[in-house]
């Protein structure tokens, strides 16, 4: 990725529903080409979905959760690649340790927090895990 690469992303990231137009004009650049680094980028899995972000009334109607994780062996790139394909994981990190991953989970109600547990539990190379619901947002 290149500096104008760079600034597309952060413009995405601000507003994933930005027009190329409006992209091409932030960036002073044509919109064909604006358009053009897009579909490169989605190509390439620089950039692999758009997605919502919700308000803080809608986050607090989801279902929060933690999930650490345990990878046999010498899986972890294709388990970290199966488990990108899961909208309900919204962040994923590699961790030392115990566990090898860390998984942050948002579902919509219990029984897609019961599925997507079933699935992570099914994916090869998935050895083991333990998974924490987020409560309450602790107030100090």
């Amino acid at each position: 990725m290149d500096e104008i690469d760079q600034r597309l992303v952060a413009l995405l990231k601000n507003d994933g529903r930005a027009t190329v137009t409006t992209l091409a004009g932030e960036l002073k650049m044509s919109r064909v080409t604006v358009q053009s680094r897009v579909e490169r980028m989605k190509r390439d899995g620089t950039i692999r979905r758009f997605t919502v972000e919700l308000g803080r009334v809608g986050l607090d109607e989801l279902i929060h959760a933690i999930m650490m994780i345990e990878v046999k062996g010498a899986q972890t790139a294709s388990v970290i690649k199966q488990l990108r394909r899961m909208p309900e994981i919204v962040d994923l990190h590699t961790t030392n340790g115990v566990w090898d991953l860390v998984a942050r989970i948002e579902t919509i109600s219990l029984p897609d927090f019961d599925r997507i547990l079933r699935q992570v539990r099914e994916v090869q190379g998935v050895t083991g895990s333990e998974t924490s619901l987020l409560l309450d947002r602790a107030r100090g």
